[in-house]
């Protein structure tokens, strides 16, 4: 499970997406000027072959706001190219071991204590945590420990002016067993710790899978919500007429909405990854 992010991109997409920054770092990519009704990004691991410094220059000018996670060595890139790292990794657990277990939370607030406050300097606004898995556990008791947790670091949070983001993921087919598999239980998480600073991180892609009823969902939860990440279903690939949601309705619904966060592309390209990056931008671009 952990490998998921970084293991499942095809062998060959790398020397395709060269092939296409030849172009692009020549000049013959045209600056794009986005509506900016939805601010977007693109995740990191879903490029993992092009340079970082490459794909910030291809992210500025299709008109991005940033790369999403991105460890904090990295967060200083995008920002000689005018971007930021829109979510960073800082410390927040791993997918199969992080807040669900009390255990974990020393290493956990340590990991926030050191690197938050690098956030807040770099212009990260938001750090990513997990639930973990569960192990035999209950979910209500999952959800007690995982808001202690919240409650024990929320306050550096607030002090720097960091979001920090529970995911929530499938665990019917990329993630088995893990337990912030539904929005309810996240979201009741979040409110039970009640902190401007603590938020949900909705990834629409692992939602659909689990529940759908997007756009009502988002409505309804939109305080908790702090950051988004797309991809289509099934597969986790281009936002195409492959796949089955409709972006288009979904970003209205974001855009209509007083949310000012960002939504980070995240799908894994079987085609020319930056052609199908720039698609997915200009889809979400509503």
């Amino acid at each position: 499970m952990e490998m998921s992010r970084r293991s499942i991109l095809k062998s060959g997409s790398g020397a395709v997406a060269l092939a296409s920054l030849t172009g692009i770092l020549d000049g013959e990519e045209k600056p794009r000027m986005p509506k900016n009704r939805i601010h977007q990004s693109a995740c990191r691991w879903c490029y993992e072959k092009i340079p970082l410094e490459d794909l910030c220059i291809f992210a500025a000018k299709i008109g991005l706001a940033g790369v999403d996670l991105l460890q904090p060595e990295e967060w200083d890139v995008p920002r000689k190219h005018g971007l930021i790292c829109t979510m960073g990794y800082g410390g927040g657990g791993t997918i199969a071991d992080a807040l669900n277990r009390l255990e974990n939370h020393a290493a956990i607030e340590e990991g926030f204590r050191k690197n938050i406050p690098l956030a807040a300097k770099a212009g990260v606004p938001n750090v990513i945590t997990f639930s973990g898995i569960r192990r035999g556990m209950s979910d209500e008791e999952g959800a007690r420990n995982t808001a202690i947790g919240l409650n024990r670091v929320k306050k550096i949070a607030e002090d720097h002016g960091v979001n920090i983001c529970l995911e929530v993921l499938n665990s019917k087919v990329d993630h088995p067993d893990y337990m912030a598999d539904h929005s309810a239980w996240a979201f009741g998480v979040v409110q039970e710790v009640n902190s401007p600073r603590v938020k949900v991180l909705y990834d629409i892609y692992h939602m659909q899978i689990m529940e759908g009823d997007l756009i009502a969902t988002i409505r309804k939860n939109l305080n908790w919500i702090g950051h988004f990440h797309t991809g289509g279903v099934p597969g986790r690939h281009e936002l195409d007429g492959n796949q089955e949601i409709q972006w288009a309705a979904v970003m209205r619904a974001i855009a209509e909405s007083s949310y000012q966060g960002y939504v980070a592309q995240e799908f894994v390209p079987l085609r020319d990854p930056l052609t199908s990056l720039r698609e997915a931008v200009d889809l979400c671009d509503v």
